[in-house]
């Protein structure tokens, strides 16, 4: 059996510095499947070192690909001589985005064949509704066991309603969309800022699409597109988990890199509960106090409070003064951590969508696991409030979304050491 890592971490009295907020994975993953659209060499900036990219880059290779990087957070894609349309399983079962590979070969290779992808277990999240927009955009699908296969002739425009804002689904239908022939509108479309970040780099590309970061998005199809340069956005979710760093251990961190705009729920509950707040440009200073007013969070789609911040919002939680109700709107098996945290000394019930949080003085360190991504940034958040010393396992989770996270407290004043097992 090989090694694996977990961190060691030590009661941090206050975290306080500047640190740098890396690339979106969120946004890099379904960018770098939209590279497959254009038959030369894209380059793509600031983006994150992570697991996930890695894997993706694998497929994109799988594919007939040239994936190439250049150590500075810089991948070159060329995507010129494409000669697959089938991504392994060992690849796509061990993340959810392969998933996004199906929108763009669909468009240029007129098939593809994926098996159904993996990635956290944090609920069921399925890819009807990709496929549902597949289907209205003229393609013909059929599933096996384990597996999803997409043809077509050709793609024609077509309105799509989706039941649900998914963003893996708006990003798969947009990336398809923007090859059909005619217009097509994608109506209760996500508005993630992701989506419109791959927006723009799919006009850049040469793409028509209009409305991308609301409900409605109008596109018009294109015959080319041209391989371009363009630089990944800042991640918000890393921010925001700065942020819970700063708060939770009363200190004071200026995080560089950040898009105000893309954290405001998330500002605005930390704001609410006593933390202080200071946006100058893009870059934001947070203060903690110390003292912490219990609130309810309900995740929601964007604009609502992000999904992917409230493990690290119920941590913060755990030692806020009150009762806290977190709601769970977007995934039905996201309170993984809450068991994890319980066994710090955090007071949590969990009753179906709702959890309770009863406030405690001070939570002690113990030996934890992360369940997912970002329940396991949640445990490395409580390691540094509390008492003794905590070892988070399992830590893969964490490296799937987050660049250098330990390097980058480290830099702060958190005591946490990533150690072989």
């Amino acid at each position: 059996m090989g090694k694996k890592d977990k961190f060691i971490i030590q009661k941090t009295d206050r975290l306080c510095g500047t640190v740098e907020v890396s690339g979106s994975k969120n946004a890099a993953i379904p960018i770098l499947a939209a590279t497959l659209l254009a038959e030369g060499k894209s380059t793509l900036n600031n983006v994150p070192g992570l697991t996930d990219i890695t894997v993706m880059c694998e497929i994109l290779n799988c594919l007939g690909a040239r994936v190439s990087f250049d150590g500075a957070n810089n991948v070159t894609v060329d995507a010129q001589n494409l000669d697959h349309t089938v991504a392994p399983y060992d690849l796509t079962s061990k993340m959810r985005g392969s998933f996004l590979v199906m929108g763009p070969l669909l468009a240029r290779m007129k098939k593809v064949r994926l098996s159904l992808p993996g990635g956290c277990p944090i609920g069921s999240r399925p890819v009807d509704l990709h496929l549902k927009g597949f289907d209205a955009l003229g393609a013909e699908i059929t599933k096996g066991f384990g597996f999803v296969e997409v043809t077509c002739k050709k793609l024609v425009g077509n309105k799509i309603y989706l039941d649900f804002p998914s963003v893996g689904a708006t990003e798969n239908i947009l990336m398809a969309a923007v090859a059909a022939e005619g217009v097509t509108t994608i109506e209760n479309a996500a508005a993630e800022p992701e989506i419109a970040d791959l927006a723009c780099f799919l006009t850049s590309m040469g793409a028509d699409i209009s409305g991308a970061g609301t409900d409605s998005i109008t596109v018009h199809g294109v015959k080319t597109f041209q391989p371009v340069e363009y630089s990944i956005m800042p991640d918000r979710i890393e921010a925001g988990s700065f942020m819970i760093a700063s708060a939770i251990t009363n200190g004071d961190i200026t995080i560089n890199g950040v898009i105000p705009e893309h954290i405001k729920p998330l500002t605005a509950k930390l704001c609410e509960i006593g933390a202080e707040i200071d946006v100058n440009g893009n870059s934001l200073r947070i203060r903690g106090n110390g003292h912490y007013t219990a609130t309810d969070v309900k995740t929601l789609p964007f604009p609502g409070f992000p999904t992917d911040m409230q493990a690290q919002m119920m941590s913060l939680l755990s030692v806020s003064d009150g009762t806290g109700i977190v709601t769970e709107t977007i995934f039905e098996n996201r309170f993984m951590h809450a068991q994890e945290l319980c066994r710090m000394g955090a007071n949590i019930k969990v009753e179906g969508h709702c959890a309770v949080i009863e406030g405690t003085p001070e939570l002690t360190g113990a030996k934890v696991v992360a369940s997912d991504l970002r329940a396991g940034a949640a445990l490395v958040l409580a390691g540094l409030n509390a008492k003794g010393t905590t070892e988070v396992l399992d830590i893969y989770h964490i490296d799937r979304g987050y660049e250098n996270l330990d390097g980058k407290l480290r830099s702060l004043g958190a005591d946490i050491q990533r150690v072989s097992y």
